[in-house]
């Protein structure tokens, strides 16, 4: 048997010879052997079980034959929480977690004297945008919309795991919540915005669900069809919050300005100065 050490070693030279991810080895051993960093440093050159090293091998191939390392682990951190994640959702993002970031200052400006934020959060997949505001800002009551029964499932184990109080309900976009009179104060979404034709990682096109990355000939479909009707949902003060893709800043403009008039709004850059985040003030001043 091999030790660890040798293990992970033999595995990241032959991923670098791919050009994959070489860190890709010693998260699956993490993950397979149930070892934290500190244990794993201290048994580098013991043998590996073989129990342990039958899963390990498979999930490697698994990777190898290109399925994310999030579904092979079945989770994902996202605002320093676990959630489990499957091929019904999209893998939560580090850039989603800028838009829940950024959306709790906004809630902190805006409605600091609410005794309750009425909150939603359409196309919630995962549920990781609904979940992570409604723990993190203990005055919202939330409720989130999904096309799919699938997703909705492991958006509802993820809420029943982390202790969150979300509300779900099974529809298109908007439709569960004007069919049910809800009026909200935060409206949040990250709606499918890469365009139909552009190409993208096959990692991500051959395993993520394909309702939750295409918006479209031009990515803003479901921004426009959310537009169209979302005053049908909003209470008189409310904010807006969507992210969006990097580079459809005059796509977009010219969408508010259709919609929304003259209504304040704000593209935000994400960490990295891409813009990203979108923030529309109805009734609200910026």
């Amino acid at each position: 048997m091999p030790t660890i050490r040798e293990l992970i070693a033999s595995s990241e030279e032959k991923l670098d010879a791919l050009n994959k991810d070489c860190n890709v080895p010693k998260v699956l051993f993490y993950h397979v052997s149930k070892m934290g960093s500190a244990e794993l440093y201290l048994k580098m050159d013991e043998e590996v079980d073989p129990a342990v090293l039958k899963e390990y091998n498979e999930d490697l191939e698994r990777y190898l034959n290109g399925e994310p390392v999030q579904y092979i682990k079945g989770k994902e951190y996202f605002f320093s929480r676990e959630f489990f994640v499957n091929e019904d959702v999209l893998i939560p993002r580090y850039e989603t977690e800028e838009l829940v970031e950024q959306t709790l200052y906004r809630m902190d400006d805006y409605f600091k004297d609410y005794k309750q934020i009425d909150l939603c959060d359409v196309g919630t997949g995962s549920g990781a945008i609904a979940i992570s505001l409604d723990l993190e800002e203990p005055k919202t009551h939330t409720v989130a919309t999904d096309i799919s029964e699938k997703a909705l499932a492991v958006a509802q184990k993820n809420n029943d795991a982390l202790g969150a109080h979300v509300t779900f309900y099974q529809g298109d976009m908007l439709a569960p919540l004007i069919d049910r009179g809800i009026k909200v104060d935060v409206f949040i979404s990250n709606p499918p915005y890469i365009p139909q034709e552009q190409k993208i990682d096959p990692m991500v096109k051959d395993n993520e669900p394909h309702v939750a990355l295409f918006g479209g000939d031009d990515g803003l479909y479901f921004y426009r069809k959310i537009f169209k009707d979302v005053h049908k949902v909003l209470k008189d003060r409310a904010l807006l919050g969507f992210e969006m893709g990097f580079d459809q800043r005059e796509l977009m403009e010219e969408a508010i300005h259709e919609y929304f008039g003259d209504e304040p709004h704000e593209i935000i850059k994400d960490m990295n100065g891409k813009d990203r985040m979108l923030f529309i003030y109805h009734n609200l001043e910026k």
